[in-house]
């Protein structure tokens, strides 16, 4: 199964044009060791992010400190008047993302960045607004994380957690360290949720993707 997938991942990739921005950001990802989505992830966000075109909705929001790739993936989707909000504590990972866009000739007016810690700031986010969430955190933050998202996701969005599967370690019940512990422990508390559909896919090290309903 694990060799069927990889010949998928490389079919995909192989046959995908490249972006020059993308190879730019992937780049720039890896000189600072930051986690990336892969190209079959980033497809799949610029599809969500093309559900937040609808009236009333505020746009999107992307918690990662690779905001550079995954705003590329995301501003391909989003509409001309829809905005996407960055959100790193990392000054040099939003300069980054900055160029990036302004590489890709994205005007400056379609993205806004606030520098904090995610977990200080979305509170202060308005409710109902978001139709599309992107988290790329730790294990340890992960339920903070959802608590955090799920007031500002309007019925119908989606928030999508990276890599929260770990590679599938989580169902190693042997695996008791505390980012094991975590993930799992998260993961039991999304498939409890109401009023929500979930989803895990086997993308990156396992996406979590939870609508509401």
């Amino acid at each position: 199964m694990s060799n069927a997938f990889e010949y998928l991942r490389t079919y995909v990739e192989s046959t995908t044009d490249t972006d020059p921005a993308v190879a730019h950001a992937r780049e720039d990802a890896a000189e600072f060791s930051l986690p990336v989505p892969d190209e079959m992830t980033g497809q799949l966000l610029t599809m969500l992010a093309a559900t937040t075109n609808g009236a009333g909705s505020t746009g999107a929001i992307a918690i990662t400190p690779a905001a550079g790739l995954v705003g590329l993936y995301m501003l391909r989707g989003l509409s001309e008047g829809t905005t996407l909000t960055c959100i790193d504590p990392e000054s040099e990972h939003q300069r980054q993302a900055k160029a990036l866009f302004r590489e890709a000739g994205y005007s400056p007016s379609r993205v806004r960045f606030l520098l904090s810690r995610p977990l200080d700031v979305m509170s202060r986010l308005a409710n109902d607004s978001y139709q599309l969430i992107f988290g790329q955190v730790s294990p340890m933050d992960l339920k903070a994380l959802v608590d955090a998202a799920w007031p500002l996701l309007r019925p119908g969005g989606t928030l999508v957690l990276a890599d929260a599967l770990l590679d599938g370690t989580i169902a190693d019940a042997t695996r008791k360290d505390r980012d094991t512990v975590a993930a799992r422990e998260a993961d039991e508390y999304v498939r409890s949720l109401e009023g929500a559909h979930v989803a895990r896919l086997a993308l990156g090290a396992g996406t979590t993707l939870i609508t509401k309903i």
